[in-house]
This record gives C-alpha cells, structure tokens and sequence, in this order.
C-alpha cells in the first residue's frame, strides 16, 4: 500500500510479468497526479491484468467484446454510494499490461512510459475527468501532459 497526504493505493500485479522499475515510476506520477489535483484522503485501486481478463471486463461492463488498455471505475459518479466525508473512495483502474507492451512498442516508447500514461490516465477517469467530446478531451489530455512532463 502507498500512502501519501493521507492518499492510499494499492497496486495488484494479477499476472505473471516481472517488473523491475515500472512501478517506482508509475507511483511517481500517480503521487504527481495527486499533487497536482490536490486530491487528500482518496482510496483507490491499481490492478495490473492480462488481455483476456480485461476483454472480459470490457465485454460484460461495457458490452465492448475486444481488448482494451485502461478501464477505470469511479465510485464516486455513483452518487448512491454514501462517501465518507474524511475518505473518498474513488474506484478502481484496470490496466493491460499486455497492451501496455503492444502500445509501447508501437508508439516506441518504454512500457515505464506507457504503464504510467494508463495509470495516470486511469486516474483522472476516477476525479471526473473524460474525454467524450472536443473540450472535454483537451482539458483532460492537457492535464495528462503536465503531469507526465518532465520527471523533476
């Protein structure tokens, strides 16, 4: 478990890969997320999965039947769910580490680089950002740069 600014994550590595500083710096820049965002007291999940456990996913929540990379769920668009007013719960983020690798290799990158553009991503689904229209996408995709800028 993370722990940051009273932030907590957890991250679940569901397959079999070994990595070796993927991680370190995807938690970077979720912390920088976090930061930038000036999110306190959230609770959240990571979880690192294959491409036929996220195509399930995809298929049964999304009635997507296809592999994705980055499925994120937001508790809190669920304004049933009753939020603790000194914790927000925010959700959980997939990510395909299978696609993960596919992506990086066809947008020649490192997988460190692309674990964390999904991890961040996923993230800023769970604060409420989105990209369904023009606006949206450049708010979202802006924040995304500036958060995955330089490492300082």
């Amino acid at each position: 478990m993370v722990l940051n600014s009273l932030n907590k994550y957890n991250v679940y590595n569901e397959i079999d890969y070994k990595f070796e500083n993927e991680l370190n710096e995807m938690k970077y820049y979720i912390d920088k997320c976090l930061k930038e965002e000036k999110v306190e007291n959230a609770v959240f999940n990571i979880i690192l999965i294959d491409n036929g456990t996220i195509k399930e996913i995809n298929k049964k929540y999304r009635n997507i039947d296809k592999e994705t990379d980055v499925i994120s769920f937001a508790l809190e668009d669920d304004k049933t769910e009753s939020m603790s007013e000194k914790q927000r719960v925010l959700g959980d983020i997939y990510i395909s580490v299978d696609k993960a690798i596919e992506q990086a290799k066809e947008y020649g990158h490192s997988l460190t680089r692309e674990i964390s553009f999904l991890a961040v991503h996923g993230l800023l689904h769970l604060l409420g950002y989105d990209h369904m229209n023009k606006k949206d996408e450049e708010i979202m995709f802006a924040k995304q740069e500036l958060i995955l800028g330089e490492r300082k």
